[in-house]
């Protein structure tokens, strides 16, 4: 029987509902209890403040002082009798950052001792991640035991082959490090980005030394992911770092938590046997500003690196961090920045600068990848769509779906509890209701399946079908195109069970298997996917590592360059086109081509 209800106010409509009363909630799971608030990558930082103050990066002429230290000091007394608050000094380089007024800025821009006044703009990372697991499931996380100390072809990744790194040394394709050939050994690689997690195996042996620019002390050990004092889970560093420093540099036979099927090794980097300095400028949002960079730069060089990744940027250049760039280029540092993900035919910066090798993404399949910002100052192009690497430990979402001897494919959803539960498989139709669930569901749980679709999001279906009593939840997915689906419950909550989905062809398969029980486990694995030009600088930073290892006494940042920019395989019109630039990175080659530039040893 349905009662019906004159909607006079809206157009004459009638409205029916079931008469019958909707099943009471299961206990305790009514309430919505949030957890803390997710904080967004892209909450911008202002420079200015009500008072028109901002911050600003001052590059001053040398004067006559024993040493620069003592030079920026005497600067520093002028900025603050200007009425500037100094912050940061960066000596070695004549430079400095304060916070000044309009005023202000306009006496010291009239300083003839001022070569330039810039603003301290925010940079950001270039990567587009997946946001990681809650805190909780990645907070607490150990690294697991050393799987094996021997590698195996299973760990090069689409990217690593694409770049032709294990041709160079592993020629015999047997998992094994050739010996003679260059692997990275003797090259110090600088990631300037957010930190590294210190406790992952792919990283350890890599790693030689680190810097936070961010809480100012001298090491990056801290995670590049965490929580902040009200309790916020901040997102966008999780992982950035970790991932583009293991795509340089992870270990043959590191062995981190991998998805059932792949290789127990993880992933192997392109010159797995370079050196790691990391230098950590941008926060767990992602952000960072030029002076950070600037100071990274700096000490990347005091450190001895050879190359330093920046898969960071700012849409618009800046005179201080053009002059910190050519004099590292003058230093003979090789710098590689991304060259931004907005799609726009103008690059980011610091690629952007001639000083800078800039580095844009292509698809495994060779295509320029849509987001991938180009024109001048694009140099090369490298793998950057759906790139395998490290991430921080328990922070890759991941679920395992088993029924009747049968394993499915799932991506858990996002903001998904962690946990495994098995139970009797319920089918939940459309979810838009608890009673969708039938008489099957149970307050002592079950698990249930829902299909996607009928207008209904995400959260309210799983909503309804924890409120019947479901302890864990399957969306069937109705399209074959998108797999296993990339979906979301829009925020955390203390409610929400493990919650996975699996494509349309294995819905097809559960819905014959309803009474069955079933396993749904959601965990977190220490790989990731993750897309940007940001996963291309790193491939970029690799090969050219490996070129120099080939002998580092005797080439220098200049030959690197010319290797790679002159061996890269065209992908687009020829020569040089502003999408691809000169083309894709070729380690093979490049080796090849540097092997010729060596002065024979008598």
């Amino acid at each position: 029987m349905k009662r019906c209800v004159w909607l006079g106010l809206v157009g004459g409509l009638m409205a029916c509902g079931s008469s019958e009363d909707e099943p009471k909630a299961c206990p305790g799971t009514e309430g919505m209890s949030q957890l803390p608030t997710v904080v967004s990558a892209a909450r911008s930082e202002a420079a200015l403040t009500d008072d028109g103050a901002e911050d600003v990066i001052i590059a001053f002429r040398q004067r006559v002082f024993a040493t620069a230290q003592a030079n920026t000091e005497a600067f520093a007394n002028e900025v603050t009798r200007a009425g500037g608050q100094v912050k940061q000094r960066v000596p070695s380089l004549n430079m400095l950052s304060a916070r000044v007024s309009p005023e202000a800025r306009e006496a010291l821009a009239r300083n003839p001792d001022v070569v330039s006044v810039s603003p301290n703009r925010p940079v950001y990372a270039l990567g587009m991640s997946r946001p990681p697991l809650p805190a909780q499931a990645w907070l607490g996380a150990q690294p697991p035991p050393p799987v094996n100390t021997v590698g195996s072809v299973g760990e090069y990744t689409e990217g690593l082959k694409m770049v032709q790194a294990n041709q160079v040394w592993d020629a015999n394709n047997d998992g094994v490090l050739d010996e003679g050939r260059p692997s990275g050994t003797g090259i110090k690689v600088c990631v300037i980005d957010s930190g590294w997690d210190n406790r992952h195996p792919e990283l350890q042996a890599a790693f030689i030394g680190g810097k936070d620019f961010i809480s100012g002390s001298a090491n990056a050990l801290a995670l590049d992911a965490q929580v902040d004092s009200q309790g916020n889970v901040l997102l966008w560093g999780g992982g950035h770092g970790t991932h583009t420093a293991a795509t340089i540099a992870a270990q043959l036979g590191g062995g981190g938590r991998v998805r059932l099927g792949e290789d127990p090794n993880g992933t192997v980097g392109v010159a797995p046997t370079a050196s790691l300095l990391i230098a950590r400028v941008l926060n767990e949002r992602g952000t960072g500003d030029t002076l950070k960079v600037i100071a990274a730069l700096e000490w990347c060089q005091e450190q001895g690196a050879n190359i330093v990744s920046l898969s960071l940027g700012a849409s618009s250049d800046n005179e201080a961090e053009a002059l910190a760039f050519s004099q590292a280029k003058a230093n003979g540092v090789l710098a590689i920045a991304a060259t931004g993900n907005s799609g726009a035919g103008e690059v980011s910066f610091p690629a952007g600068y001639d000083s800078v090798v800039g580095v844009g993404a292509v698809t495994f399949a060779g295509e320029w990848a849509s987001f991938s910002q180009y024109g001048p100052g694009t140099n090369l192009v490298a793998p950057g769509v759906g790139v395998l690497s490290a991430t921080i430990i328990g922070g890759a979402p991941y679920g395992e779906v088993a029924a009747s001897g049968q394993q499915f494919m799932s991506n858990p959803l996002e903001y998904s509890a962690v946990g495994a539960y098995s139970g009797r498989l319920v089918d939940c139709g459309l979810g838009s209701s608890m009673s969708d669930c039938g008489e099957a569901a149970t307050c002592e749980g079950f698990v249930a399946y829902v299909d996607r679709g009928g207008g209904i999001l995400f959260e309210e279906k799983v909503r309804n079908a924890i409120r019947a009593g479901a302890k864990a939840v399957i969306i069937g997915n109705h399209t074959a195109e998108e797999g296993t689906g990339n979906f979301t419950l829009n925020g955390p909550s203390t409610l929400w069970v493990p919650t996975v989905s699996v494509s349309l062809e294995s819905a097809n398969v559960l819905r014959g298997l309803m009474g069955q029980d079933v396993t749904l486990d959601v965990t977190g694995l220490d790989y990731a996917l993750q897309t940007g030009t940001s996963m291309s600088t790193p491939h970029v930073a690799g090969v050219a590592a490996l070129v120099w290892s080939l002998n580092p006494q005797q080439l220098d940042a200049e030959d690197v360059r010319a290797a790679l920019l002159d061996t890269a395989r065209d992908l687009g019109p020829a020569d040089w086109d502003p999408n691809y630039g000169n083309g894709l990175v070729q380690a093979a080659a490049a080796v090849e081509y540097a092997e010729g530039l060596l002065t024979p040893v008598p």
